[in-house]
């Protein structure tokens, strides 16, 4: 459960939703500065895009994880890795337990021709992390 120091007003937030969770390729350069709050919940819709996923304008739900951005610098380390197809802006997501938090979150501007809808907006259901061995 997240502590009040958490989610403060000053906090920052980041929800990701795909290869930066726990688990997938990306998570170590997430994890050299966020550290994990909370499961949570966005509006819009989530597309497979092959490698990653991408979450765009639309009706439904996208799950994922929420972080605390510790290192200031980690939103231009995480800019440069999403790339020109994903801008960052502001949006509220739902944790698990209810509250409605202003998180960071990576929208999807890119080609969508080969784009394969996830109906659920669960990137972890629908391409499970690979196992660790």
């Amino acid at each position: 459960m997240p502590t009040r120091a958490d989610l403060g007003p000053d906090a920052e937030l980041i929800f990701v939703y795909g290869t930066l969770m726990k688990g997938y390729a990306l998570h170590p350069v997430l994890a050299r500065g966020a550290r994990f709050v909370e499961q949570g919940k966005v509006r819009g819709r989530l597309v497979d895009l092959g490698r990653y996923p991408g979450l765009v304008t639309g009706v439904g739900q996208v799950k994922g994880e929420v972080y605390r951005i510790e290192d200031p610098e980690l939103l231009p380390v995480l800019d440069r890795e999403e790339g020109y197809n994903f801008q960052r802006s502001r949006v509220f997501a739902t944790l698990a337990s209810g509250r409605h938090v202003q998180v960071w979150l990576y929208r999807y501007r890119g080609p969508r021709d080969r784009a394969v809808s996830i109906p659920d907006g669960d990137y972890r259901r629908a391409c499970p992390a690979p196992a660790r061995g």
